[in-house]
């Protein structure tokens, strides 16, 4: 696996593929730096060892040319991120383009233009890869969350590079936490999934079921398990049509050894807010009326022994309505008891969309070993799926 500590940038111009898929307000303020943070690492590098970083990213899904996806909206962020000064240039193909990077000296920074602009970028059109080719003299991609995508910038420019191409630092992480838990992890290797779908989780579950020792399942699929078990749910969520796909889920895990753990017991609520009345219930003995909507006390002691019996650990998917104060108590707890598992020597990784805003907003981010960037790639990732983004990289 090449990445920019394999290469020499003195004097070089990197093209780098960066994820600033940032959210802005509606003043167009960046209302959530991190990905701009998490590509700070390689930049840096770059600039140090004597090189120049031309910048290229997508924001948003615009419709050809639209000024509120503009990426000169970032500029000032980006820079304040980076302490360098980031050049502009309302192109991001073409002579306007080509004339920036050609101005561009050792320890500059260019952000190109927002690649949706052109359908060519995620049509993959080949010619545009080859025109955004032009751009550097080698190609650097540390976009995790948008290697799942072959798209111009993120994978067929790739082939213009045929011996000058790598992982930046961040998507180098990635990939190798990933396969912390997939490959070379510490055992006892623990999964927990979360959120509200099974059908959202089939293909990770039938994946992992080989490389883990334990599986929680929480949130609102758990019901979909206890249902098919002859458990009542009341009015908790369910799909009634994934309940035989429940069952063999758990005779596969039990053939594998496979130690699977649901809830034991739920915080039920007489309505979905955050005001509703509530009981502590058994998971499988839910009132009519009532739905579960956080996990109970007992399930939680048992979910803190088996994450502190655990070397490696994979985070996706909250165990309850986080969103709702009074129903987050569940993930928060789950993340303390992630926490310490990791200050005891386990590899934590989050990843997942929920999982990872839960993460950051009851302040775990220092506290767990990784936190991924990248929701679609690293669900993808853990599906056993090879990315194409990261595969243009390793042919």
């Amino acid at each position: 696996m090449k990445t920019i500590n394999d290469f020499d940038f003195n004097n070089k111009k990197a093209l780098i593929r960066v994820d600033f898929n940032v959210p802005l307000n509606e003043n167009f303020q960046v209302t959530d730096a991190t990905r701009i943070v998490s590509a700070k690492p390689t930049i840096i590098k770059i600039l140090e060892g004597g090189g120049s970083c031309v910048l290229m990213s997508h924001l948003g899904r615009p419709k050809g040319v639209q000024d509120e996806f503009s990426l000169r909206h970032i500029v000032s962020k980006v820079e304040a991120i980076l302490g360098v000064e980031v050049n502009f240039v309302d192109q991001c193909v073409g002579e306007k383009a080509e004339a920036a990077v050609s101005n561009l000296k050792p320890g500059e920074v260019l952000l190109l233009e927002n690649l949706r602009f052109h359908k060519e970028e995620t049509a993959g059109d080949v010619e545009f890869a080859k025109q955004l080719s032009n751009l550097g003299d080698i190609y650097v991609n540390d976009a995790f969350g948008t290697a799942h995508r072959a798209h111009a910038s993120t994978t067929i420019v790739a082939q213009f590079f045929p011996n000058l191409k790598c992982f930046g630092s961040l998507l180098a992480q990635e990939i190798e936490s990933i396969e912390k838990v997939m490959k070379t992890g510490e055992k006892p290797v623990l999964a927990i999934l979360g959120g509200a779908k099974v059908s959202s989780k089939i293909t990770i579950i039938e994946n992992i079921l080989d490389k883990v020792d334990h599986l929680i399942i929480g949130g609102g699929m758990s019901f979909t398990f206890v249902k098919a078990q002859g458990g009542s749910i009341g009015n908790s969520i369910c799909e009634d049509d994934k309940m035989d796909l429940a069952l063999t889920i758990l005779k596969q895990a039990e053939a594998k050894n496979v130690k699977v753990h649901i809830p034991v017991d739920v915080v039920a609520a007489d309505a979905f807010n955050n005001d509703a009345n509530t009981q502590i219930v058994d998971i499988d003995k839910i009132p009519q009326g009532w739905e579960g909507i956080d996990a109970g006390p007992k399930s939680l002691e048992i979910f803190h022994d088996v994450v502190n019996a655990s070397k490696t650990i994979l985070w996706n998917g909250p165990l309850g309505v986080f969103e709702m104060e009074n129903f987050a108590k569940g993930t928060i707890a789950l993340g303390n008891s992630i926490a310490e598992a990791t200050k005891n020597g386990a590899f934590s990784l989050v990843g997942g969309g929920d999982s990872v805003a839960a993460v950051k907003q009851f302040g775990f981010e220092d506290k767990v070993s990784y936190v991924s960037t990248g929701g679609g790639a690293m669900l993808e990732s853990l599906e056993g799926k090879t990315l194409p983004g990261i595969a243009a990289i390793l042919e």
